[in-house]
């Protein structure tokens, strides 16, 4: 306050002066024809002046800089914060260790179980004729490619890939991804902005998309990682599914690990859209390309499901029996789709907490591997998920798994949930 009695001092005098000036008789304005004399407009311009300048902060010197013992001591004192939080007993993901491969039967703990936990979706995990062209392949290619698709990392296996699914879904060009995940996760940063609707669902309700699309002029991306190889009369997807024409489809993305019993993802659409990706997506620039009998697997399981449309009435009807079979599950109901091969129960009726409601249906799953030798899995939801979807019990079906199959998870759950959720429903 030292500095400020001067300031407001010196204020002071240069308003008796200035206003002593506008006291004149033809110092006046009218405002919204109210006559204001002219020394108050300047008075109230002052009064501001005055207020910001007592408001600022006093002038301080600099500090005095710190020796060396004192930086020695700061630093012995510090503990920096952990690269991760810690993860809470809660959250913790012990998942059953699979022993052998990932078929419709599979072994742990060194005992054979019933695998409704793999999305498997055709059975071709084992097959036979895939088994063969991968051995072929490792062969003459070996197992990786040592380099990205843009530096000496294209194998002719690649192109045949996309070239054969680019033909099975009537697009004209096809691009592959290494990993079936980085796909999608490298699709939307090359091509969405900010303001752009990204949505999940069970079956997207894609002919009212697509008239919402022409009627409105946006683009459409769709995943399918989970329709691909499954819904349509030949499995070529929700388009065939519902009847749209695959051009209205701006981009098709996929996964290759569940329907086609492979590794990696592609993306499909316009020649234009394939191109643009091959300079701008990371996941296909920066990473080593898809080792090649991965690629040979690829192609055999599609030459697998034309000349095999058989396996999808089988893989529908073991659905639906699924369906009937749970149907009446003491505190469980199925909230999936008919036609979905991932067959979802939820609770009936929640508990009202979500870490309870979890615990019961991990109870459920776990009771079901231990005391029946059967593999479903409860799913989980993260603190960061923003779509807030219900927590449940999932089963992957799969063209491989017997009637008897069928009955054992039925006999299971049933039994299992009527004990567990007899205080709960």
């Amino acid at each position: 306050m030292d500095m400020a009695l001067p300031i407001v001092n010196a204020t002071t005098a240069v308003l008796a002066r200035v206003s002593a000036a506008f006291n004149a008789p033809l110092a006046r304005a009218v405002v919204f024809g109210v006559h204001i004399d002219g020394h108050l407009v300047v008075e109230g311009l002052l009064i501001a002046v005055i207020v910001f300048q007592l408001s600022r902060k006093s002038y301080k010197p600099p500090k005095k800089p710190l020796s060396e013992k004192e930086v020695d001591e700061l630093c012995d004192e510090w503990e920096p914060e952990p690269l991760c939080p810690p993860i809470k007993e809660g959250a913790r993901i012990e998942a059953p260790i699979l022993e052998s491969a990932a078929g419709p039967h599979t072994t742990i703990d060194g005992k054979e179980v019933v695998n409704f936990a793999s999305a498997n979706y055709l059975g071709l995990i084992g097959n036979e004729k895939i088994t063969d062209s991968c051995v072929g392949s490792l062969e003459k290619y070996g197992v990786g490619s040592c380099g990205p698709r843009g530096f000496y990392g294209t194998i002719d296996v690649h192109l045949d890939c996309e070239a054969k699914i680019a033909n099975f879904l009537g697009t004209p060009d096809s691009i592959l991804y290494s990993y079936g995940i980085s796909t999608i996760f490298s699709v939307i940063p090359a091509f969405c902005k900010k303001g752009d609707i990204i949505n999940s669902g069970q079956i997207a309700p894609l002919d009212e998309i697509i008239k919402l699309k022409e009627k409105y002029r946006f683009r459409v991306i769709l995943e399918e990682s989970h329709s691909f190889g499954v819904l349509g009369k030949s499995g070529r997807g929700l388009a065939e599914h519902y009847g749209v024409p695959i051009d209205k489809i701006d981009i098709i993305t996929a996964g290759m690990g569940n329907a086609l019993a492979t590794d990696g993802g592609f993306c499909t659409g316009s020649a234009r859209v394939v191109d643009h990706q091959r300079l701008s997506s990371a996941g296909y620039v920066f990473s080593a390309s898809l080792p090649p009998y991965l690629g040979t697997a690829a192609v055999s399981a599609v030459n697998y499901l034309e000349e095999n449309p058989s396996v999808l009435a089988n893989l529908r009807s073991k659905v639906a029996l699924l369906h009937k079979g749970l149907a009446g599950t003491p505190g469980l109901e199925i909230s999936s789709h008919l036609l979905s091969p991932i067959v979802f129960l939820k609770l009936k009726k929640s508990t009202g907490s979500l870490t309870t409601d979890l615990d019961l249906l991990e109870t459920i799953a776990e009771q079901a591997l231990r005391e029946d030798s059967v593999y479903v899995v409860a799913s989980k939801r993260s603190t960061l998920d923003r779509c807030k979807l219900p927590v449940g019990i999932r089963l992957f079906v799969s063209a491989g798994h017997t009637e008897s199959d069928i009955s054992k998870v039925c006999s299971s759950l049933k039994r299992i949930s009527a004990s567990v959720l007899s205080d709960h429903s």
